[in-house]
């Protein structure tokens, strides 16, 4: 091989050697970047855990159904942003703070406790879990992380007196009442009030079951009236004995709390109901945006919490439309059921003319007015 055949070979693998190389280099800048790793999606809120403690069962047709249908429509609401769940049936006992600090070991972070008596235990509770937050239907007790809230059940009490006033044949009007606080005494005022407010002439007589829930004592109750005269009863207990009652003796009575039209539709004159799910809603929603604080709350026909439903179609107009009017003069301000001049048994005056009482007074009510028989168990 002559020196110039081997100078163009040395050449020729030079230049293979450069191109190959090229190759390589190209190869590297065209490979694709790798892609990185998508963030991590934010983990989604844990749900509030919000409970309910139950005197009654859900099934009563009164009380614990209408706090049921309450918690309802929070789930509603919110949907997953809560998880909610009750006891029933819980006694206004020791039994209570069990129940309640059990809520609150469970992970509860919002608890309610739907009677008067557990407002001592839930103190308890909530002196010793701090970073839970309760509510107390009713009482009159709070702390920093422990707030009440409660219906003015007297409103409807006084439009269910207007119809009874005009529907009593007898003049007798019959109260069933639980357990005699400034809450049930104020409702059978109010019934009376409203009953005299259209008939002068009406009487109230009460039997006193010392439970909330009892229906066999509740049917007892309403009974001993109806023999003693009373042809419309009321009661301010939690079940629907009293109007089934009514409805087998041949009398008129009202539902309380629930609808309860269904469970003696021929007695039945009107259910004064309560609606808890406008406060249930705004409370368990402050806790969710972290804008809930202690303080009371007490909610009637102005808030929506309060109503006369149902009315029987046997009552006079001009009666439902004298309710209609009660009704819009609550709502907007107009009206006041506990305006003076008002006395008790006594005649003595509680309230002086054109007074308007104040919520401190109505929470310590603790006389019958003129006009309801009888003495209030335990007072003088």
């Amino acid at each position: 091989m002559t020196d110039i055949s081997k100078r163009t070979l040395v050449k020729m693998v030079a230049l293979s050697a450069v191109a190959a190389a090229a190759l390589v280099g190209c190869g590297k800048k065209e490979e694709a970047p790798k892609a990185e790793a998508p963030a991590a999606a934010p983990a989604k809120p844990e749900p509030l855990k919000v409970a309910f403690a139950y005197v009654g069962p859900v099934g009563d047709g009164g009380w614990t159904f209408a706090h049921d249908n309450g918690r309802k429509e929070v789930e509603k609401a919110y949907g997953d942003k809560v998880v909610t769940s009750f006891v029933e049936k819980v006694p206004e006992s020791a039994d209570a703070e069990r129940v309640i600090r059990d809520m609150a070991a469970q992970g509860n972070k919002l608890i309610f406790g739907t009677t008067f008596g557990y407002m001592e235990p839930m103190l308890k509770v909530a002196a010793d879990i701090k970073d839970a937050k309760f509510e107390h239907a009713t009482g009159y007790k709070t702390a920093e992380n422990m707030r009440t809230y409660d219906s003015r059940t007297y409103e409807g009490a006084y439009m269910a007196g207007v119809i009874a006033g005009k529907m009593t044949k007898t003049n007798v009007l019959g109260v069933v009442a639980s357990i005699p606080i400034p809450e049930v005494i104020r409702n059978i005022n109010s019934y009376t009030m409203g009953a005299q407010s259209v008939n002068p002439k009406v009487k109230t007589k009460v039997v006193w079951v010392n439970e909330w829930f009892n229906p066999p004592k509740e049917t007892e109750a309403a009974t001993s009236l109806i023999n003693g005269g009373a042809d419309v009863l009321m009661q301010n207990t939690d079940s629907s004995a009293v109007l089934q009652t009514a409805e087998k003796l041949g009398k008129r009575a009202f539902g309380w709390d629930s609808d309860m039209t269904a469970y003696g539709p021929k007695a039945h004159l009107g259910s004064a109901v309560i609606n808890w799910g406008p406060y249930y809603v705004k409370a368990v929603g402050e806790a969710l945006e972290g804008k809930w604080s202690t303080g009371q709350s007490w909610w009637g026909v102005k808030e929506g919490a309060i109503d006369m439903v149902n009315v029987a179609a046997d009552v006079p107009e001009d009666t439902k439309k004298k309710v209609d009017e009660i009704k819009a003069g609550l709502k907007d301000g107009s009206f006041a059921i506990w305006k003076g001049p008002i006395v008790d048994q006594a005649g003595k005056v509680m309230l002086a003319k054109d007074a308007v009482a104040d919520d401190k007074f109505l929470g310590g009510v603790m006389f019958y007015v003129k006009g309801v028989e009888g003495k209030i168990p335990g007072g003088k």
